[in-house]
């Protein structure tokens, strides 16, 4: 292997190569392995999420026999070569897995090769060995790496792909016409080597690049020098030839109304993608999106579908492709509906049909036929799956199959699989058994909370025991700091795809249209409010004053109302109902001394409830209300005024307070943040999906306070 330029300095991929960070590692292959798997999978631009896959064989002591053997670790089954850690390797004994040559019925057959990667297995903790396996234990190479850089893939799915590779690496790149990965696709690179001693690399047609070395940097260096060159090669020919996807067609609108389009629409199409089971959606309006939607290549290109496997494992065959104007009025959500269903309709009928005509006798049964990707020229790309970071990813993937497409316009034409050839990887059986092992969903996936009041106390821990159940959840405050604080928490223990934050004051519909508008960017739309955002006032009647008697009817009546109001208007474009909780208090039910504003409040916020549920029965949205009593652990309620108000009221010290509520309850127990969360998953859980206008007491047994 000659490595055309073996400088660490690259235009169009990352180096990241640390040598002391290396060299720390140096006597351990699998951490280095690691090491450089991870390097590699930091930059979008060399492969996309849980696509590709690295290698490296090495010499280690057989456990059985205590003598040396060849052993290859590599990605498993799965894994994301960013995140990758050791026990994401599978690894297998190198004699063992080149003897399946010997018991190979040919490619009618090799689906069954997958089991017998079993009894290769060298290490008992393995990961599943992935599909890829037999190609990278068929090269003879030390280190190994896989990759679907877009410039590469590029380069592969141009209509002239083997003709340019060959040119611009002077031979040096093999050449291996498209194939379904498996084990007879490692037979053939193993021949392309055969044929082409001295290669430093192999272009697999319509799919991605293998490279390798002696050495875990030669590998690395080598990778990014082959993807370089293919990224040079096609940025030039951009740069001197037409502009990218035949021009400009139309204009986006500026970003701040692009956005707003993007978030009065988004919940109108998750009701459609959602026409099976819940999907949670991802926006995105990233200027490379914008230039293709934009483009007179669109209607060309969309329908022809994506090229590498795992684009269209990740975003279906095609996308939905809109034909609404990007000024579009899209406050007559009725209108809007009507002018979508025929498109909805008739992708739901082009996949179905697609299916239909080449499934095979064995195939699994059809899947969602609603698009994962929409695109709506001069605003951006939606895209909807099962949960966010799926949505998120496959918007990641079309990405990179647009800059596919428009590396391959750009040096030649581009090509897509034949549709057979994408059907029998999209339902390819290994692939469903993969499904099949995924888990069950929790009971509220699919499900976006908006929660008031959530960076602290009650609000905190609904909002916890919610994303613990699966849910997307739109964490918020008036307290930038305590949100901020919340945001450390919930990323910590979460990771972004789970949530997102903004600042809320229920007092504000301005502030409370904006944390709607972006719960629609961020996850598609909504399906729980919770009422939570509260606080208190206790002062005896004549010391109660006008500002006092406004704040507490602004935060908890008016405040639940507006921000009831506007999800409501949410969940209605999305059409398949929802849940509203209200945190009142016992104190809507129980008088009490000093308590005029505040009791009076709650007793309002617990009837506009009961309205509410009268009124939006027949939209399938339920209402129900939630009734605490003394939750002091960690309330910002209980800090201060309010705590000495009502020890003053009781009688009581303020540190002897959780005792005394506790006392006078008929189950004498202390009643927790958790506690009330319980309550509303209860609500939500899907068990109480016939239950609306009712109240659950979670007070520890107040008898003054029982509802009937």
């Amino acid at each position: 292997m000659n490595p055309v330029n073996t400088v660490a300095k690259f235009k169009y991929v990352s180096y990241l190569w640390d040598e002391a960070k290396a060299a720390s590692l140096a006597g351990d292959k699998v951490a280095l392995l690691i090491y450089r798997s991870n390097l590699l999978g930091a930059d979008l631009r060399l492969t996309n999420y849980g696509g590709g896959n690295t290698s490296c064989k090495a010499m280690a002591k057989d456990p059985l026999t205590g003598k040396e053997t060849e052993v290859m670790w590599v990605k498993g089954s799965g894994g994301d070569l960013g995140t990758l850690k050791a026990n994401g390797l599978a690894a297998l004994y190198v004699d063992r897995l080149l003897s399946l040559k010997n018991v190979y019925r040919g490619i009618v057959y090799e689906d069954e090769m997958v089991e017998l990667f079993n009894h290769c297995i060298f290490d008992l903790a393995s990961k599943t060995p992935s599909i890829d396996t037999a190609l990278h234990g068929f090269l003879p190479f030390k280190h190994i790496d896989h990759l679907h850089p877009d410039a590469a893939i590029a380069i592969a799915a141009a209509k002239d792909g083997k003709k340019i590779t060959q040119e611009l690496f002077s031979g040096t790149i093999g050449w291996v016409e498209w194939q379904k990965p498996g084990f007879d696709l490692g037979l053939k690179l193993k021949a392309c080597l055969d044929e082409n001693p001295g290669i430093r690399g192999i272009m697999l047609g319509s799919h991605g690049l293998f490279t390798w070395g002696d050495t875990a940097y030669e590998s690395y260096i080598n990778t990014l020098e082959v993807i370089e060159r293919c990224a040079t090669y096609i940025e030039d020919n951009i740069q001197k030839n037409k502009p990218a996807f035949g021009g400009e067609k139309i204009q986006s609108l500026i970003k701040d109304n692009r956005l707003e389009q993007a978030a009065a629409l988004a919940p109108v199409l998750r009701g459609f993608c959602s026409s099976e089971r819940k999907m949670i959606g991802h926006f995105t309006d990233d200027e490379k999106v914008l230039q293709f939607i934009n483009s007179n290549d669109l209607d060309r290109l969309a329908p022809m579908g994506t090229s590498c496997p795992d684009h269209f494992l990740r975003t279906k065959i095609s996308p939905l492709v809109l034909t609404l104007s990007p000024d579009e009025n899209l406050n007559d959500v009725k209108s809007i509906k009507e002018k979508l269903a025929p498109a909805f309709d008739a992708y739901r009928k082009m996949y179905t049909d697609y299916y239909t005509k080449c499934k095979h006798a064995n195939s699994p049964a059809i899947r969602d036929a609603n698009p994962v990707v929409i695109l709506y020229p001069g605003i951006g790309m939606f895209t909807f799956a099962v949960n966010k970071q799926t949505a998120r990813v496959a918007a990641e993937f079309y990405a990179n199959a647009i800059n596919v497409m428009r590396g391959a316009e750009a040096i030649s034409a581009y090509t897509s699989l034949p549709r057979q050839e994408a059907f029998n990887i999209e339902y390819w059986l290994l692939e469903e058994a993969k499904l099949q092992r995924m888990p069950k969903p929790k009971a509220l996936s699919g499900r976006v909370a908006l929660i008031t009041g959530s960076a602290g106390g009650i609000g905190k821990a609904i909002a916890k025991k919610f994303a613990d159940e699966g849910a997307c959840i739109v964490i918020n405050d008036n307290d930038s700091q305590r949100l901020a604080t919340a945001k450390e928490v919930f990323q910590k223990q979460y990771g972004n795809d789970v949530f997102t934050t903004v600042v809320l004051d229920v007092t504000s519909r301005e502030a409370i249209e904006k944390a709607y508008r972006q719960t629609a960017l961020s996850f598609g739309g909504v399906d729980i409010v919770v009422n939570c955002a509260g606080l208190s006032i206790s002062k005896p009647i004549e010391e109660h004053t006008d500002k006092d008697w406004d704040i507490l009817y602004d935060v908890l009546v008016k405040g639940q109302f507006i921000v009831t109001q506007e999800g409501v208007a949410i969940m209605r474009k999305q059409n398949f109902g929802g849940d509203v909780l209200n945190i009142v208090s016992k104190n809507a039910l129980v008088s009490g001394p000093n308590n005029a504003g505040y009791g009076s409040a709650k007793a309002a916020q617990l009837h506009l409830s009961r309205l509410n549920a009268a009124e939006l029965g027949k939209d399938k949205i339920r209402v129900n209300v939630v009734n605490p009593d003394a939750v002091i652990s960690e309330s910002k309620i209980w800090e201060g005024a309010w705590a000495e108000g009502r020890a003053k009221a009781y009688g009581v010290k303020v540190e002897e307070l959780p005792e005394f509520y506790a006392k006078r309850t008929l189950l004498n127990e202390i009643i927790n943040p958790g506690d009330i969360a319980d309550a509303c998953f209860a609500f939500v859980s899907g068990l109480l999906n016939k239950s609306t206008g009712n109240v659950l007491n979670v007070d520890g047994g107040v008898a003054t306070a029982f509802v009937r």
